[in-house]
């Protein structure tokens, strides 16, 4: 089977990769392994830059318009509205059949096997797939886009990951995410700060919120909540609709984006953490620009393009992590935040906007 652009992975970024090739005049083939719909951990909070990136390739998916970010710890709160219009609140699977539904009205194919091999030469890759049931059909194209996750095993067969060992001792952290069945009583992603972690809610439809806890320390949701008495205050009573969802480590380094014919897009080029919620944006914008290098044959050119999609996030993320490291830093931070508001309500429209 012989494509102009192969995409690893049919997850969000994958397909939005697909729906941008289409859009540049190219024929995209999208290998997927798992069926139906795909479900993760996720904080579900699109931020205004990525819903226009989706209006924009024409998705509209339901959920509950958010307001802003709300930041909570010790009775202390501190509130930034977006000042570019809405973000939304959408459930991972919600987003996912839309996008997956604009592929098939765009007449992509989707391959029901994963990618075993790549190789490639200067003139296209080859990628050859398989699955539980065996081998399955091999497939040529000029380029590949790899956005095949946190754990992209492309990266790694690429020889792509960053020895962690070679720079300072990373910072692991987890993720754990779940819905509860109640009423938005905010139309903000709150964030509630505490001693190991941070508990996002989102609410992502009239009778439904999302969960998810973001901490260093692999213990069970029930347990992590435990440090978060407001909201537990709030949950109580409120029936749990899905079960807990996992990710991480979090912390994912690459030393390129691009090998040769392959490019990496996504959580699968890198990945800080999810404590500003801009993994959605990021990722649309990592599929517009690699679907450009790819059209212009300038590989090299997303090198470029991902550094300037993903530099503010970067380092608002790496540095809102390290600052937060210590104890007692993450006990100062809901306070400073709620003391200086211009400065809170700058950081959070940096990365509230369009990446680029």
């Amino acid at each position: 089977m012989s494509t102009d652009v192969i995409v690893i992975g049919g997850g969000p970024v994958g397909l939005a990769t697909a729906l941008y090739a289409v859009r540049s005049g190219l024929s995209p083939v999208v290998l997927e392994p798992r069926a139906g719909t795909i479900d993760k951990a996720c904080g579900e909070g699109l931020m205004p830059g990525g819903l226009l990136a989706l209006t924009d390739l024409g998705i509209d998916p339901p959920g509950h318009d958010l307001r802003g970010i709300r930041y909570l710890a010790r009775g202390r709160q501190a509130e930034a509205d977006f000042t570019g219009g809405p973000g939304r609140g959408v459930r991972r699977t919600t987003l996912h059949d839309a996008l997956a539904r604009a592929v098939g009205d765009a007449g992509v194919e989707v391959v029901p096997f994963g990618a075993s091999e790549v190789t490639q030469d200067d003139d296209g890759v080859t990628v050859r797939t398989g699955g539980p049931a065996g081998a399955g059909p091999t497939l040529t194209a000029p380029w590949v886009v790899a956005a095949d996750g946190l754990h992209s095993p492309t990266r790694t067969s690429l020889g792509l990951d960053r020895d962690h060992a070679a720079t300072t001792r990373p910072l692991r952290r987890y993720g754990l995410r779940q819905h509860y069945g109640i009423r938005p009583w905010s139309d903000h992603v709150e964030v509630h700060w505490a001693a190991h972690g941070e508990a996002y809610v989102t609410p992502v439809a009239d009778d439904l919120v999302g969960v998810a806890v973001l901490s260093k320390q692999r213990i069970p949701l029930s347990e992590s909540l435990a440090e978060f008495p407001q909201l537990r205050e709030r949950l109580d009573g409120a029936p749990v609709v899905t079960s807990v969802r996992g990710a991480g480590p979090l912390r994912q380094r690459t030393t390129h984006r691009v090998a040769g014919r392959v490019l990496l897009a996504g959580d699968a080029s890198g990945y800080v953490d999810a404590l500003t919620g801009e993994g959605i944006s990021l990722g649309l914008a990592h599929a517009r620009a690699a679907v450009t290098a790819v059209a212009a044959d300038d590989p090299q050119s997303y090198e470029r393009s991902w550094r300037a999609a993903t530099r503010r996030y970067s380092l608002l993320t790496h540095g809102l992590v390290q600052v937060t490291r210590p104890a007692w830093s993450r006990r100062l931070l809901v306070p400073a935040a709620a003391t200086l508001p211009p400065v809170f309500r700058s950081a959070v429209n940096e990365l509230a906007r369009p990446g680029r």
